[in-house]
């Protein structure tokens, strides 16, 4: 499936993208802040592309313009998200290359995401996460909706082994109708 925005396209992650998503993945500004190590090598990359990325509902970000991948964005649905949420509610996870901060296109793809989600997918509920630091994500979140539900304390993260602080935002369907 693919999405549209005025800027972006939201479309499936391909094998040829594993150069682009090394140039933003290897930044250590990224990684850690979405909760994964910078990756370090392109081959790294292609194993995230075939392993991780190839999920339902996980989207590259690209530029109109070229088509070339700049971030990412997806739906964990159910036990692919970390949080304990039901298949009828999905947990939203992106990330964006440092180059583009600042140009409003995370909350763009997060309002198309947010659409396909309640309008396509028939979900109930979309659920955010941002780490104690992430300022920029949590005005993201913020801005298309999403409202503080609890923090979790000391939560682990599978892929660093470190310890964290989340925040969780949540987004219902009926809260976004009445936002329209």
């Amino acid at each position: 499936m693919k999405l549209t925005t005025d800027r972006l396209i939201l479309r499936p992650w391909a094998l040829s993208d594993a150069e682009d998503l090394f140039r933003y993945a290897k930044d250590e500004q990224i990684g850690p802040a979405a909760g994964w190590p910078a990756h370090s090598s392109v081959e790294e990359s292609i194993t995230v592309i075939e392993e991780v990325f190839s999920k339902p509902e996980i989207y590259a970000l690209a530029l109109k313009e070229n088509n070339r991948a700049i971030g990412c964005i997806g739906l964990l649905v159910g036990e692919d998200s970390h949080l304990p949420i039901s298949s009828s509610e999905g947990e939203v996870a992106y990330w964006l290359g440092v180059p583009f901060w600042g140009q409003g296109l995370i909350p763009e793809a997060l309002e198309a995401i947010i659409a396909h989600s309640f309008e396509n997918l028939a979900f109930t509920d979309l659920w955010c996460v941002f780490y104690e630091d992430n300022e920029k994500s949590r005005r993201a979140q913020e801005k298309c909706g999403f409202k503080h539900s609890h923090r979790i304390e000391n939560q682990r993260n599978e892929a660093t082994g470190d310890y964290c602080v989340e925040y969780v935002s949540r987004l219902t369907k009926k809260d976004w109708l009445a936002n329209r």
